[in-house]
């Protein structure tokens, strides 16, 4: 893969990566597919130690200064870099965060939370399509390097991250009379590999004002199909906390038991828990065609009125969408490029 990305300067903020042997990078250019950086392995205390790891010991200011000297200098491919920092499997995710895609989902009223439990994956990593009905969703995501109290404002690093969903599992668990209330999210985007993060981890002096900077995008074998501005949310990180805080004894069915929000026993948000901000518009979920909704009753009529309507709905869109491949395939690659914040591109695999 060929790519650039313009970085922010180190008055701004520190980027690392880390190689998929282990090398931890202060990384100072990307350019046509080549990271540049100072290698920044020889300050790791042990083998595990990774960025965060290393700004929680060494600080903000002294990491800096080893990155401005410019020495060791190296230069890796991009193709070479793992997921930069190790992460929690447990995450804070919102949905409808962005209106044009609350709109084109037909979702009424106000963003919501649920759940996203999976181990993130690598920059490069495969994601397993199987049976489901498979959709994309970047996002941004914050990071906290420490934990986060009852208090605390958002901080912390950012990282890219693909929303990865199955349609068919999400919409068969949905409430379909409250989709605010968040049930059938975790369960339709918490499979394994439903995770993939981005290539660089990011860590600004101001956190907000270089958010207003950042436009997401998204291209699926080449072709975008999602572009917009980070601050195009209803909710911004702090009040995505806010919010999270005030639900975070509440859980949600997923799978044969339950989960809930990533809070510690002490109310805290643990540190390398991802915050997943919302996706924009463009996602291949774009509600159900009248014709779906047709068919499903047709189904419901000819079944003897068993079950419900809406569940036979649900039926006739997910065998229309499946027959007629609308979701992604395998042998489809997915693309998230983000000045300022890196590449995450991903081979979807049966």
């Amino acid at each position: 893969m060929s790519d650039s990305i313009a970085l922010a300067p180190l008055e701004a903020a520190l980027t690392f990566a880390r190689t998929t042997d282990g090398r931890i990078l202060g990384v100072t250019r990307y350019q046509a597919g080549v990271v540049t950086g100072v290698e920044l392995t020889a300050l790791a205390v042990t083998p595990s130690e990774d960025p965060i790891d290393l700004y929680n010991r060494l600080g903000h200011e002294a990491l800096a200064a080893v990155i401005r000297t410019g020495s060791p200098l190296t230069e890796v491919p991009a193709d070479s870099l793992d997921r930069p920092v190790n992460l929690t499997s447990s995450h804070i995710a919102v949905g409808t965060n962005y209106r044009e895609h609350a709109e084109e989902s037909a979702v009424t009223g106000s963003p919501f939370l649920f759940p996203k439990c999976v181990t993130p994956t690598g920059p490069r990593s495969d994601i397993p399509a199987g049976e489901g009905l498979l959709d994309f969703e970047v996002e941004l995501c914050l990071a906290p390097l420490r934990s986060l109290g009852l208090a605390d404002p958002a901080e912390g690093g950012l990282i890219l991250g693909n929303d990865v969903t199955d349609r068919a599992v999400l919409m068969r668990g949905v409430d379909l009379k409250d989709p605010q209330s968040g049930r059938g999210f975790t369960d339709g985007k918490s499979a394994p590999g439903y995770l993939p993060v981005g290539d660089l981890f990011v860590v600004p002096r101001d956190l907000h004002g270089f958010i207003a900077g950042l436009t997401l995008q998204l291209s699926v074998n080449g072709v975008e199909r999602q572009r917009a501005r980070v601050t195009e949310w209803i909710w911004d990180l702090d009040e995505i906390l806010t919010r999270a805080r005030g639900k975070r004894d509440v859980a949600w069915t997923w799978r044969e038991g339950t989960a809930r929000l990533a809070f510690a026993e002490d109310g805290s948000i643990p540190a390398r828990t991802l915050i997943l901000a919302g996706t924009p518009a463009g996602t291949v979920f774009q509600g159900v065609p009248a014709a779906d909704r047709r068919a499903g009753v047709l189904r419901w009529i000819l079944s003897g009125f068993s079950g419900s309507v809406v569940r036979h709905v649900i039926a006739a869109y997910v065998a229309r969408s499946r027959a007629e491949k609308v979701y992604l395939q395998p042998g489809d690659r997915v693309t998230i490029r983000v000045d300022g914040l890196g590449v995450l591109s991903n081979r979807v695999t049966a």
